[in-house]
């Protein structure tokens, strides 16, 4: 087998790195992880993390880009394929919101922002890859909409807040306190955002 170069090592790292604090962050939620748990999951040690992301906080981020992009991705492609409102509707509805990684994730998501909260710069960087997200959304949502001739019953970018607001609450109360069916309520919102045509 031939001997990685310096910057395939790096790679490697990198991606075991994230993907032990993927795991970790499900298993024990953002605050009762630790460096060393998620260091010792990969294989590494504890400079590692810090090395490659600063710490915690700079894992988190790079845990949430990776998976925005990957989220992004899947969303062109499945947008592309849309030919009706409903095609659209269904590709905005979560997987299922009712799954218990999604739960353990949103919980996970919310004690960063408890966490962050008084932490101006970590709170900035948190916040600046929110808003990358939401603005590509949108603007893929302008694009099919437009294509489609879908009329939005409210602004877009309002829309793309109000529905991940949704998403992160109903996976959160699934995991609290489970009721009724998460899927239909988020299509229900779905349906007024991107209401039929009046005949």
């Amino acid at each position: 087998m031939p001997r990685l170069t310096r910057a395939e090592q790096q790679r490697r790292t990198h991606e075991h790195l994230l993907e032990a604090g993927r795991q970790v962050f499900l298993r024990r939620g953002f605050l009762a992880a630790t460096v060393e748990e998620i260091a010792a999951d990969a294989g590494y040690t504890r400079g590692a993390v810090y090395k490659h992301f600063g710490g915690k906080e700079g894992l988190w981020l790079a845990i949430i880009e990776a998976t925005a992009e990957g989220h992004l991705a899947e969303l062109r492609k499945v947008l592309a394929r849309a030919s009706t409102r409903d095609d659209v509707i269904a590709a905005l509805a979560p997987v299922d919101v009712a799954d218990k990684d999604a739960a353990k994730w949103s919980a996970a998501a919310a004690e960063v922002l408890a966490a962050t909260a008084q932490q101006p710069e970590i709170a900035a960087r948190v916040a600046a890859v929110q808003r990358r997200h939401d603005d590509e959304v949108v603007s893929l949502l302008v694009e099919h909409a437009r294509r489609l001739g879908l009329e939005p019953a409210l602004p877009l970018h309002e829309a793309v807040v109000m529905l991940g607001a949704l998403g992160i609450g109903l996976a959160l109360r699934q995991a609290v306190a489970p009721a009724g069916d998460p899927a239909a309520i988020l299509t229900h919102v779905l349906d007024s955002v991107f209401p039929p045509e009046a005949t």
